[in-house]
């Protein structure tokens, strides 16, 4: 046996053997009492959000019981990982995006949008804890890390990086690592500690508690869904594989009815669909099972496991004799790759339907969907915007030969729309606001206002972007009315809306709009990011401290919040906590030329003068342009007795910036020091007209200007 060594509270990947081995290993360590019983979050068992939808289900019914308001704050969270959950927890806030019908759908959830509903549920997890008055910390030990889901590995990533261990000790078991290109990989190296485990003598696995002990050992194989590891894992698999071809369909058709009758939605993610496509009828029972998981996971915005979905019902679907069901997949396949950004692959499920389908529909999809990808999905270098227009030319041309009333209106609408991102993207705004507009008034022409409702609140809202973009910010506000008034639960619109708000100097009415789209969404560092940045202008200081901090914990990784932040932490006299600040935005930006020159001011005022200029050139070598670099330098050489460059670098803010009377204060000092009366006398004379109200600048023309100046 493996001796149990003395750990403290700190989060463990507990890594090697089988899961029995793993078991006994944590049993061994001295951690706190279980939260729960040990969470599978293999991705085989339910899909996206196996583990924090388990989870969920376990916590909710005790958390509503004493703390329902934090149940309502994460209800999307909660239904995301949890769709179980919809008799408890009544979703509030549904948009037009979650309630178009799949025919009428042109819009889809960002990709990021994961990121933060794994936000959501960790303060969930973490304020149900304090909710439920817990006495000390508790375990969380949640298997079979390395083969998560995409949406778990986001949910463990936040978990780890932003739960105390002594709330919540969490502890992470896998045969072998994470997968290295994932997101979790990262945060285990960082913020866990690693407990190797060798394998134990040979034990039997628990056997799952659906099978008994009288089945066979291929059933307990197909039973466990076949996540079974370690000796009898193996036994059972090789028992399994021996039987003939019609046996282990039966066995799965078997547990597929089991996995029906327990009636849970996330079992169609992720079980049932892999045992129907094992069964007797896979073409007529996994297919469909596929599609809609797939269907599900698109609207929700879970894209690994669209283009996971989409390869498997390809896969049992003859694109030839069937291409309308080949298709079905395509569509949703091609969107979820690009989306991922995997736009190489997206482009040949496009290429390959046109090599299957004479249908016109299916050409004018790939045409834009292929447009699409040569105007936003591809990398920069593989974008090509007349390749783009043409292709959408296409398909405006075929969409206007439909017969259908609806249906001709409808598509020739969206690919103008599209067309219009084209002309944007060539430079021809005037061109988009055209074809946007024209697309507006066909469809209020020909369709009933209830018709493809969503595809005209997206006009609605492009339009407004493309007024922004011309500056006629009241013609924008005007489309963002109507598309707030239509969608008044969507929290980008009231970002945009607030965004425009601010331009206008209308800060009251930005403040609200970034407020209200916090209430409508998972926690989203943009809109704390845009609230902080807002707060900070209009002079509350603490309020934007809270946002951008807010914003760091949700997102380590942003790096304007890293910014603000220090200037904050510079105005409080705070250097070091700036200099930190700083370095930590630096090591994910290393260009950043503004927290170049944040570190710069505050290795100036912690006396660190050379370090300082250091700083402040590379600052000023990444941009040339930089004001406060420029000055913030040639304050430290005029400390170093470097007159001559410290006016050369004064000179140069005040070139760039003409209308900044501190900069020409100092630049008249500089002046005045040595002997340059009359161009003192001309920089403080134009910083007196700039800023009347200051008193040191009145204070100083007076000198220069009386009788003893000369």
């Amino acid at each position: 046996m493996q001796q149990a060594e003395s750990v403290p509270l700190a989060h463990l990947g507990v890594q090697g053997g089988t899961k029995h081995d793993r078991a006994t290993a944590v049993d061994g360590l001295p951690l706190p009492p279980a939260l729960l019983p040990t969470v599978d979050c293999h991705r085989r068992l339910r899909g996206p959000y196996t583990a924090a939808g388990t989870i969920a289900r376990a916590l909710v019914p005790d958390v509503l019981a004493v703390a329902p308001d934090l149940v309502r704050r994460h209800d999307i969270e909660l239904l995301s990982a949890a769709p179980e959950l919809a008799a408890l927890v009544p979703n509030s806030r549904e948009t037009l995006t979650s309630m178009a019908l799949p025919a009428e759908r042109t819009r889809f959830y960002a990709l990021l949008r994961t990121r933060r509903i794994a936000n959501g549920l960790v303060e969930f997890v973490r304020d149900a804890l304090r909710a439920l008055g817990h006495d000390g910390p508790r375990r969380l030990v949640v298997e079979n890390v390395e083969h998560a889901e995409t949406t778990d590995e986001e949910f463990l990533a936040a978990l780890v990086r932003r739960v105390d261990p002594g709330v919540l000790t969490v502890v992470l078991c896998g045969a072998r690592p994470a997968d290295p290109g994932g997101v979790l990989a990262p945060m285990l190296d960082r913020h866990t500690k690693t407990v190797p485990v060798s394998p134990l003598d040979a034990t039997p696995a628990a056997t799952p508690a659906s099978v008994s002990v009288q089945d066979d050992p291929a059933w307990r194989w197909v039973a466990a869904d076949g996540v079974l590891d370690g000796p009898d894992g193996d036994a059972a698999r090789t028992a399994y594989e021996a039987l003939p071809a019609a046996r282990r369909a039966a066995l799965h058709d078997r547990r597929a009815a089991h996995l029906r009758e327990a009636g849970e939605f996330s079992l169609t993610l992720g079980a049932l669909p892999y045992h129907l496509e094992r069964g007797s009828a896979p073409a007529a029972e996994a297919v469909p099972a596929l599609w809609a998981a797939s269907d599900h996971c698109l609207v929700n915005g879970f894209y690994t496991a669209v283009a996971d979905f989409g390869r498997r019902g390809q896969e049992l679907v003859d694109g030839r004799a069937d291409t309308a069901q080949w298709w079905k997949f395509g569509v949703q396949l091609g969107l979820a790759l690009s989306i991922l950004g995997r736009t190489k692959e997206a482009e040949a499920v496009y290429d390959e339907a046109r090599l299957l389908s004479t249908d016109p529909a299916v050409h004018m999809a790939c045409a834009y969907s292929t447009a699409m990808l040569y105007t936003r999905h591809n990398d920069a270098a593989d974008r090509d915007e007349k390749k783009a227009k043409a292709l959408l030319n296409g398909a405006i041309a075929t969409a206007s030969l439909l017969g259908d009333r609806v249906e001709r209106a409808f598509q020739s609408a969206f690919y103008r729309n599209g067309r219009a991102l084209v002309e944007v993207n060539l430079g021809d705004p005037q061109e988009a606001l055209r074809l946007v507009t024209e697309c507006i008034d066909d469809l209020d022409r020909r369709l009933t206002p209830e018709e493809h409702r969503l595809h005209r609140s997206v006009l609605r809202n492009n339009r407004a972007r493309v007024y922004a973009g011309l500056g006629r910010l009241d013609e924008a506000l005007a489309d963002y009315a109507v598309v707030v008034e239509q969608d008044p639960n969507h929290a980008e619109h009231y970002l945009e809306r607030g965004n425009l708000f601010r331009r206008l100097g209308r800060n009251e009415e930005a403040l609200a709009d970034y407020t209200r789209a916090l209430t409508l969404s998972p926690p989203f560092p943009e809109i704390y990011y845009n609230r902080g940045d807002l707060r900070l202008s209009e002079g509350d200081v603490e309020g934007a401290l809270a946002d951008l901090s807010y914003v760091i914990e949700q997102d380590p990784e942003f790096v304007d919040a890293y910014i603000n932040r220090a200037g904050i932490h510079l105005d409080a006299g705070d250097p070091v906590a700036a200099l930190a600040d700083a370095q930590t935005g630096l090591r994910l930006d290393p260009g950043n030329a503004h927290l170049h020159a944040a570190a710069g001011q505050a290795l100036a005022e912690s006396g660190a003068a050379a370090e300082a200029e250091a700083a402040y050139d590379r600052a000023v070598e990444a941009d040339p342009a930089l004001v406060s670099a420029l000055s913030g330098r040639a304050a430290v050489r005029y400390e170093a007795g470097r007159r001559e460059e410290a006016l050369d670098d004064l000179s140069r803010a005040v070139e760039l910036d003409p209308k900044d009377a501190a900069l020409r204060y100092n630049r008249a000092f500089l002046h005045q020091e040595q002997g340059r009366l009359p161009e003192a006398l001309a920089d403080l004379e134009l910083a007196a007209v700039l800023d009347p109200e200051d008193a040191e600048i009145a204070e100083a023309l007076a000198a220069l200007r009386g009788p003893d100046a000369a």
